[in-house]
């Protein structure tokens, strides 16, 4: 009996070594690979930010004296010249304000002239010992009186008329009327500040941008730096700017610090207007025409079979570089920084579809694409970004064993 049930179990044995082998190998013939190519193209990197466009001098209009409005000559978006009439407060009561000044310039003339005439006359008499010292510098006083009443007439007379010529709103620029904040027959009265009426744009053929920048990104802003933004209500077209200025005054918002950066912009179209919301990227590094790869293929990380493949390559390789071959300086070794620039391991598939290791030079990334530097990656190259189990692998795998990632680990230092 004992005989009969060792025979058995050697064939169970065997079947089940069978069927694993045969699972296992069927395994890995289903492996497929997530590919990305190597594509050329330009790879900037930059620093987003949002603003508010704004004209670069903007002019509040006001009055400075009271009344009512009685005429409004111009309206939104009206172009003005400088000294163009552009409103008029009712002139009747600062008429009359002139001429009451006029009133009292005449009364106060004729004053200085009777107390003249007086002065001289006490004057001969006190030449003849006729008059008292007392009364000649009495009436020499009332002159200096009469001469001082005179000049203040005078004054309120001056003051009364530019009044009168306050009373005619003009634009002290040339530009566009952005704001009107007041009717006609609305009354203004002008206190210790001018009430705005109007507030004019200068030019906005040049308008700026406001940007806030956080202070972990401020380092990489320099005045004339390149910038590229967005508005919403032009989605599918992108606007020039130039770095004007970096303030030195900071912004502290929850904890937040950030820095004003003034951006000029070109507007020589009037698309945009002032109080746009801008997305703003400052252009910090750029490359044209670079070959690029998508980060995802720089993120793979290999599988242990894939490394131990590669390591035996190089065993191989050693082997023949003792025996003539290619010189031990030559084989590839692990990626290093070195300057700007990083090195990194990329894989690909060889003809026989099997996995192999590429060594590059990469430079800037804009987040989804990296430039690669060097001549031995190629336009069009494929590269592993992520392996993918089929369905029949999927099916054959063991359904109590925990899934491993599709990367594996690092490549030791070794490679």
């Amino acid at each position: 009996m004992k005989k009969l049930v060792i025979p058995v179990v050697v064939v169970v044995v065997a079947a089940a070594l069978i069927v694993v082998g045969m699972t296992f190998f069927r395994h890995r013939d289903d492996i497929d690979y997530r590919l990305v190519e190597v594509t050329r193209a330009d790879v900037r990197t930059t620093v987003t930010s949002t603003g508010t466009l704004q004209a670069i001098t903007t002019v509040q209009v006001g009055t400075q004296v009271s009344g009512e409005v009685s005429e409004i000559y111009v309206d939104f978006n009206d172009h003005v010249t400088k000294g163009q009439l552009i409103a008029r407060i009712d002139p009747v009561l600062l008429e009359q304000a002139v001429r009451s000044a006029q009133a009292d310039l005449a009364r106060n003339q004729a004053e200085l002239d009777q107390d003249q005439r007086e002065f001289d006359r006490i004057a001969r008499l006190y030449e003849r010992k006729a008059a008292t010292e007392s009364e000649y510098n009495t009436a020499q006083y009332r002159v200096d009186v009469a001469k001082a009443s005179l000049e203040s007439a005078g004054i309120g007379l001056e003051r009364a008329r530019r009044n009168l010529g306050y009373s005619e709103i003009r634009s002290p620029v040339d530009g566009v009327v952005l704001d009107r904040t007041v009717d006609k027959g609305q009354t203004v009265a002008a206190s210790l500040s001018a009430p705005q009426l109007f507030l004019i744009a200068e030019d906005l053929s040049k308008m700026e941008i406001l940007a806030s920048v956080d202070e972990s990104d401020i380092g990489k802003i320099k005045e004339g730096q390149a910038v590229e933004f967005t508005v919403q209500a032009y989605p599918d077209s992108t606007f020039p700017g130039t770095v004007n200025q970096v303030r030195l005054k900071s912004t502290n918002q929850e904890n937040v610090v950030n820095y004003v950066v003034s951006i000029t912009v070109a507007n020589p179209t009037g698309r945009l207007l002032p109080g746009m919301t801008a997305t703003v990227e400052f252009i910090v590094a750029e490359a044209k025409n670079v070959l690029r790869v998508p980060n995802a293929a720089l993120r793979f990380r290999a599988t242990d079979e894939m490394l131990a493949e590669l390591r035996q390559r190089r065993q191989t390789a050693d082997a023949d570089s003792s025996m003539g071959g290619r010189p031990r300086g030559d084989r590839i070794r692990r990626p290093h920084a070195q300057g700007t620039a990083e090195r990194a391991m990329l894989w690909t598939l060889d003809e026989n579809g099997k996995p192999t290791a590429l060594f590059a030079r990469t430079g800037i990334t804009d987040g989804q694409y990296t430039e690669l530097m060097g001549q031995k990656i190629e336009e069009g190259t494929q590269l592993i970004a992520a392996i993918v189990k089929s369905s029949a692998a999927t099916a054959s795998t063991n359904p109590f064993q925990q899934e491993q990632p599709s990367g594996g680990r690092r490549p030791p230092p070794g490679l």
